[in-house]
Formats: structure tokens, sequence, C-alpha cells
């Protein structure tokens, strides 16, 4: 997919931060982008910014149904999905696990590993059917490395980094591309409630150590096209100094 014009781009979590920013930049390749999430206001805006090539759809990643009701008017307005980017995710409550309160535990999950896996089960369908697609999903070092009071956000990440392996085992010879990317940190609002936390190293960063969302728009971006497909069922990270520079970041 060398060509992203035309093709539409369905992307989870796309009120602000790196949801927002990937609409932008696909919308500036020409495709198509569904922007999904909670906030309808925010949402609404942003695709009354980009124009007659953005949909807005309320919608809930935890919630199946949701979901499927999205994908099925994406597909409804533009004639199919053939870019899934699962960025929606939540770190809040951080705790230790001894006072971890047990439903916001599982609240973590719900959002962060059951909503990938709504998204892909959703989308998967008429991918298959299309012989193509992508499905593109935000990781974390966090998925490989344990953060003291992060035991629901590491447990959620390192999950859904198996979820690509398995898409990708299952769906690469269906023409599916399945690949998890690990931007490092971004200056998000997550970040800022990482912050105020004041716990474990990433909270003691300063905010400019942060890359912005749209170096990791620009990366997905670039993961569309067969320059990424060495990663397939496998993990980039933005962090790689070569990874930056075939993005054209440096």
């Amino acid at each position: 997919m060398n060509d992203i014009s035309g093709k539409t781009v369905f992307i989870t979590g796309a009120s602000r931060g790196i949801g927002e920013s990937a609409a932008r930049a696909f919308a500036g390749a020409d495709a198509n982008v569904v922007l999904a999430a909670r906030s309808s206001e925010a949402i609404q805006a942003i695709a009354a910014d980009i124009g007659n090539q953005a949909l807005a759809v309320v919608c809930d990643v935890a919630d199946y149904d949701q979901v499927a009701r999205a994908v099925a008017a994406a597909t409804d307005a533009f004639g199919g999905v053939d870019v899934l980017i699962n960025n929606a995710g939540a770190v809040e409550p951080i705790s230790h696990m001894a006072t971890s309160d047990p439903n916001a535990w599982g609240k973590i999950i719900d959002i962060n590993l059951k909503g990938v896996y709504h998204g892909m089960r959703a989308v998967m369908p008429g991918m298959k059917e299309a012989g193509s697609g992508s499905i593109l999903t935000i990781s974390s070092g966090a998925a490989h490395h344990p953060l003291e009071a992060w035991s629901h956000y590491c447990a959620s990440k390192a999950a859904v980094n198996m979820l690509t392996k398995c898409v990708d085992q299952e769906a690469r010879d269906m023409g599916i591309r399945a690949i998890g990317l690990s931007p490092g940190t971004v200056a998000t609002q997550m970040q800022k409630e990482i912050k105020a936390s004041g716990i474990n190293p990433v909270s003691k960063l300063d905010w400019t150590d942060h890359i912005s969302p749209e170096w990791v728009a620009r990366c997905l971006l670039w993961m569309c096209s067969d320059a990424a497909d060495r990663w397939l069922g496998g993990e980039i990270s933005l962090r790689d100094e070569e990874i930056r520079r075939q993005v054209g970041l440096i």
C-alpha cells in the first residue's frame, strides 16, 4: 500500500494526541479517515476541520458492539476499511498491585487489550474479503519491561504484542499486514498523567524528552508502505535512529 490515496483509515482514540495527528496526516495524504473515540465533540470538530474525507463516529473500544457498528458506518461511508490504527489506550489509575482497585485495573484491560482485539475482530472479515489491509497497533516499551505501578499497562501491552503476532500468523497469507509500533514517550495527555503520578522513572522525564505525536503519525503513514514489510508480525521502535531516518524524521 505505497499510495494511501483513496484508502480508508479507521483510527481509535482519535480525539487528541497520536490519534488526532494520525487522522490529519492520513487525510493530508488523501486518505479517508474515520475518527473513533468516546468524545463526540472533539472528534466532530476535528472531522469538520479535515472536511468531507473525514467521518466522526462515537465509539467506546471496550464495547465490541460499538466498535462493530463504527466499522459498519465506515464501510457504509467509504466502502470498507483498508487500515486500522489501534491507538486508544489508558494508563490511569497508576497504582501498586497490592493497593490497586480490581475493577479499575480490569477497565484498563478492557480498553488497552480487549479494545485492540475488538478493532481487529471488526475489520478482519472485510480485509479478508478484500484480500488486503493493514492493522497497525500502538505498542510500548512497557510490553517488554516491567515498570513500577504499571502492572495493568505492562500486562495489556505485552498481550497486545502477542495479538499482533496472532493476526500475522492467521492472516498474512490473506493479504493482511499486522505490525506494532513502539513510539517511545510521546508528548500527549497520557504523559501529563504519568508525570503527575510521580512514580517510576518515566514520570521523572522532562517534557522536552518526549517526541511529538506528529512523528508517530508520520511513522504510521510510512508503515502502510512495503518498506515496513520486514516487520510484519513484529514491532517497530521509533527510538531506532534507522527507523527515524527511513521515515524522514532525521
